[in-house]
């Protein structure tokens, strides 16, 4: 079996985290199935898709380390005029965030039920919002 849903977000702002983790464990739940594997998938190279605990303290030590990682201020390549879209790419950090946080997770599912560690939720990360962003989840097993 197979089930995929996707799910349209309107980011906020210009880095934001977005919890997914209610609409991961509804479609297990509708999905039919007992025994296979979920993933979370974004459709979009200036966004990330993480595993981590649900913390406001640690939401801004997220950001705050990857601000020092990939800092706004130097003189990127990609912040230039692209032909092939007619408009200034002045996005470079989004697409370099997106490439350490990944694009992806995958958990097992188990009798039904999504297998997860007790302080493991599964966060969309906007890195060039705000934008409208779309999420899919699959589920496939048996």
């Amino acid at each position: 079996m197979f089930k995929l849903e996707k799910f349209i977000f309107f980011t906020k702002s210009y880095n934001q985290m977005i919890l997914l983790t209610d609409q991961l464990r509804t479609v297990v739940a509708h999905s039919g199935i007992q025994n296979g594997l979920a993933a979370v998938i974004t459709m979009h190279t200036t966004t990330g898709i993480c595993v981590n605990e649900n913390l406001d303290c640690l939401e801004s030590d997220i950001d705050d380390a990857l601000k020092r990682l990939v800092p706004e201020d130097i003189p990127y390549a990609h912040a230039r005029i692209l032909p092939d879209y007619g408009s200034t790419a002045g996005n470079p950090t989004g697409h370099i965030k997106s490439m350490l946080a990944g694009n992806s997770c995958i958990f097992p599912v188990m009798e039904g039920k999504l297998v997860m560690g007790n302080a493991q939720d599964v966060f969309l990360y906007e890195f060039d919002g705000p934008a409208q962003r779309t999420v899919t989840i699959t589920v496939t097993g048996e």
